[in-house]
């Protein structure tokens, strides 16, 4: 029975009636239409839908470095007006400083935060450590790989003591093993940290395989059309016959509003 006395405990994002309108030239489009989201502290969702359907938008508006023209983001029941150090975005392209060395970049948050040679050399080690990057400290972005360039994001992030990791197709632009093994990475320091992350995909499996739940999203402006959760036992393999049941519903939920036509043969 639930103490009568204790504090309800405060909501940690809440994404309430946002709309997002852009103007092009003469032209409005409508990007996003009240969309309302919940999500708790650490939790792992997932975004997916068509290319269009404002899932980067809609990244970019919890983020703070975009407004939304009407609704609100709430942190903490505190609206979001711009960007914040406890919110940590990681981009498909890296985004890393090309003259600063994997350390520098990783260490860049606590040094604007003004700590001490010490603290900042605390918390780089310990980052460095989390994703495996010891060894090329020193190494600067043009001499990594694709997979540690995404690992030094993912730190620097970290490093910055962030608690709500935003990821926008991170993976994307990986080969299909760097891609399985920064999956793996990235459950490993979800459930270290216990930070709070929403992931942006375009692959159902890849959804199926991280997320608490997957939000589908649909265009044309987008909304949000179903919030699933994923009631799968952690390791998850995506070979196993109720992975692929959850795979094919989201799947379906996916295509379900698209208009199919009938292809004509042009002889």
């Amino acid at each position: 029975m639930a103490d009568p006395a204790a504090k309800p405990r405060r909501q940690f994002l809440t994404v309430r009636d946002v709309t997002k309108k852009f103007r092009i030239g003469a032209n409005t489009v409508d990007a996003l239409a009240r969309v309302n989201l919940t999500i708790s502290k650490g939790e792992f969702v997932c975004l997916i839908g068509a290319s269009g359907c404002g899932k980067s938008t809609l990244l970019r508006i919890i983020a703070g470095f975009d407004q939304p023209t009407d609704g609100q983001v709430s942190l903490y029941e505190q609206p979001v007006s711009g960007p914040g150090s406890n919110r940590g975005m990681v981009f498909q392209d890296y985004a890393l400083f090309p003259w600063m060395n994997v350390r520098e970049n990783i260490s860049f948050g606590p040094r604007q935060k003004g700590m001490t040679k010490q603290q900042v050399a605390k918390i780089t080690d310990e980052y460095l450590h989390m994703v495996g990057l010891e060894k090329f400290a020193d190494r600067f972005p043009h001499q990594l790989s694709g997979g540690m360039k995404q690992r030094v994001a993912i730190a620097r992030v970290l490093a910055n003591e962030c608690e709500l990791l935003l990821m926008d197709e991170p993976f994307g632009a990986l080969d299909a093993i760097t891609r399985e093994s920064l999956q793996q990475e990235l459950l490993e320091i979800w459930a270290r940290t216990g930070v709070t992350i929403i992931f942006v995909t375009h692959s159902v499996e890849e959804a199926v395989l991280l997320a608490d739940r997957v939000v589908v999203m649909t265009a044309g402006p987008g909304r949000i059309e179903t919030d699933i959760t994923i009631d799968l036992a952690r390791p998850r393999e995506v070979s196993a016959i109720d992975f692929n049941q959850v795979r094919r519903d989201i799947t379906q939920r996916l295509t379900s509003h698209v208009v199919r036509r009938d292809l004509t043969t042009v002889v």
